[in-house]
């Protein structure tokens, strides 16, 4: 029988973590992305090899993954300040010995999952553009194969971003304005 746990972060413990990510950023800014991509790669296999995982931790894999695919995209071409954020998080991530020790049992990864949620929180709109980024390539190259050109292909795709990325700079300025950042 499981049971649920519920807790509200202040103001003060919010602002904790966000200094705990700020100092992540720092060390993000001269750092090799890929070397990053890697270590945080590393460390999603070696959590879910060892056992027990517990299932908060689990949950979360798909979407971390998903954040990868997002960086890593070529065609995306994340703005910098969102690959900046993302970096921070997966630095602090990838840092064992964080707020709490990963090695500690059930709870170690806690700290990683609050840092995650605040980063996904501000990145829900980059996110959400990016899905739809993919969904549009991928009926893009559905519907016209490999048979249209290269460059009509990359103009559709670069016209799609601008204005996903349009629509995710709206919306992200009005989540900040209603105080939710």
């Amino acid at each position: 029988m499981g049971m649920t746990l519920s807790f509200e972060l202040s103001d003060k413990d919010l602002r904790y973590f966000r200094t705990a990510l700020k100092q992540s950023r720092a060390a993000v800014r001269d750092a090799d992305e890929s070397e990053i991509i890697d270590a945080v790669r590393h460390v999603l296999d070696e959590i879910q090899t060892n056992e027990p995982l517990p299932d908060f931790v689990s949950s979360y894999i798909p979407e971390i993954f998903s954040l990868i695919e997002m960086l890593a995209d070529d065609e995306w071409q994340l703005p910098k300040t969102e690959r900046e954020r993302l970096l921070a998080m997966f630095v602090y991530f990838a840092d064992p010995e964080d707020i709490i020790a990963d090695k500690i049992p059930v709870i170690g990864y806690l700290d990683d999952i609050i840092i995650l949620k605040l980063v996904t929180h501000e990145q829900q709109h980059v996110h959400e553009a990016y899905v739809d980024y993919c969904e549009f390539r991928q009926d893009f190259d559905k519907q016209h194969g490999k048979s249209i050109d290269s460059a009509i292909r990359r103009d559709r795709l670069d016209k799609r971003r601008q204005q996903l990325r349009q629509r995710m700079q709206r919306r992200s300025s009005q989540q900040r304005k209603v105080g939710i950042w």
